[in-house]
C-alpha cells in the first residue's frame, strides 16, 4: 500500500514521507544519472504493494484492523528502536504538528486496508491515488493541470465500469472504492503534514514519533477487530513481514534513493504504483485485470505523471 514523501507529488509514497528533509542531497545534475536510484525507487514500490498483497492474505486471520495495528506497531517499534527520536525540546505547536501527522497515517493506513479486504488491489491503489493527485493540481493552480485531473476522472469513469455495470462502479464494492477515496484523502492530509514535520523534527524523528502516534490510534480498534488473534505466533510474525515490506523497507530505499535522485524525478517514478499494486495483485491474490481495467489504471499514471512534470516546469519558470 502506501507506504512517505514530503512533496505535494500524486504520487509521494508513505514509506517516503520522512526524507522531508533530504531531497536536497539528490539534487545535483547528475543525480538522477544511472540505474541504482531507479532500482531502488521500483524496488521500494514492489515492496510496499506486495507487503500490502500479503496483508490481504492475512485479514481472514486478524481482520483489516487487526492487520492495521500488526503493521504500525511492528514498524512504530522499529522505527523507534532504529532513530531513538528526542522528546525533549519541542514546542506545543511541534507536537501538534506531529500528532496531526500521526492521525493522518493512522487514517490513510486504516481506510486503505478496509478497501483492500472489499475490492481488487489495483483498483484501490488507483482510486487512493487520486488525493495526492488532487491535492497537486489544487496547489499548483495551472490551467494546464485541468487536462490531467480530467484524464484521471477518465480512469475513475472507466473504473466505475468495472465487471461492466456501468457507472456506480459496477462490481466494485461501493464502499470499497468510498474506503479507497477516503484513503486517498488522507494520503494528501499525510504528504502535508510530513513536510511540516519534516522541517520541525531532525532525520527520520519525526516519522518515527508519528508512527507511535498512528499505532496507538489502530490499537484499539485492532484489539477491538481481532482479540487474541493478534497474539498468535504466526499471524504476528506475517504482521511483522507487513511492516516491513511496508514501511521499513520501503522507507529505507526511498531515503537512500532520494539521496542520488532529484525529487521530482523521484516523484514521477512513484506514479507506476497503481501499475506495480495490479501485479502484485494479480501474481500474489490472483486478482485479474480486464483491459478496461488496465487502461483506466494508466490513465491515472498517465495523469500522475503529466501533474508532476506541470510542477516541475512551474518551478523552473
Amino acid at each position: 500500500m502506501p507506504a512517505p514523501s514530503s512533496s505535494s507529488s500524486p504520487a509521494a509514497s508513505p514509506a517516503a514521507a520522512a526524507p522531508a528533509t533530504s531531497p536536497a542531497k539528490g539534487s545535483g545534475p547528475d543525480s538522477g544519472s544511472g540505474l541504482g536510484p531507479v532500482a531502488l525507487v521500483i524496488s521500494a514500490g514492489i515492496s510496499v504493494q506486495f507487503g500490502a498483497a500479503l496483508a490481504v492474505m492475512i485479514m481472514p486471520r486478524a481482520g483489516a484492523a487487526g492487520v492495521v495495528t500488526l503493521r504500525l506497531a511492528a514498524a512504530a517499534l522499529v522505527l523507534l528502536l532504529l532513530c531513538r527520536p528526542k522528546v525533549r525540546g519541542y514546542s506545543r505547536s511541534d507536537w501538534g504538528t506531529v500528532l496531526a501527522f500521526g492521525v493522518a497515517m493512522a487514517g490513510m493506513n486504516g481506510l486503505f486496508y478496509q478497501s483492500i479486504d472489499r475490492i481488487p488491489l489495483g483498483p484501490a491503489v488507483t482510486l487512493e491515488v487520486l488525493g495526492p493527485l488532487a491535492l497537486s493540481v489544487i496547489v499548483s493552480r495551472r490551467l494546464v493541470n485541468l487536462l490531467w485531473a480530467g484524464l484521471a476522472l477518465g480512469g475513475v469513469v472507466l473504473l466505475s465500469g468495472h465487471g461492466g455495470g456501468g457507472l456506480g462502479f459496477g462490481a466494485l464494492d461501493p464502499l470499497g472504492a468510498a474506503f479507497a477515496l477516503g484513503a486517498g484523502a488522507m494520503w494528501a492530509a499525510y504528504i502535508v503534514f510530513s513536510a511540516r514535520t519534516g522541517r520541525r523534527f531532525p532525520q527520520a524523528d519525526g516519522l518515527a514519533l508519528a508512527m507511535a502516534v498512528a499505532a496507538v490510534i489502530s490499537l484499539p480498534l485492532g484489539i477491538a477487530e481481532a482479540g487474541s488473534a493478534l497474539l498468535v505466533p504466526s499471524t504476528l510474525a506475517l504482521g511483522v513481514g507487513v511492516a516491513v515490506l511496508s514501511s521499513v523497507l520501503p522507507y529505507t530505499l526511498e531515503l537512500l534513493a532520494l539521496r542520488r535522485m532529484p525529487a521530482p524525478t523521484f516523484a514521477i517514478l512513484m506514479s507506476l504504483e497503481p501499475a506495480i499494486a495490479a501485479a502484485a495483485g494479480f501474481l500474489v491474490l490472483n486478482q485479474a485485470m480486464s483491459a478496461l481495467d488496465a487502461l483506466a489504471i494508466a490513465l491515472v499514471i498517465a495523469a500522475s505523471m503529466g501533474a508532476v512534470r506541470s510542477q516541475i516546469r512551474k518551478k523552473a519558470a
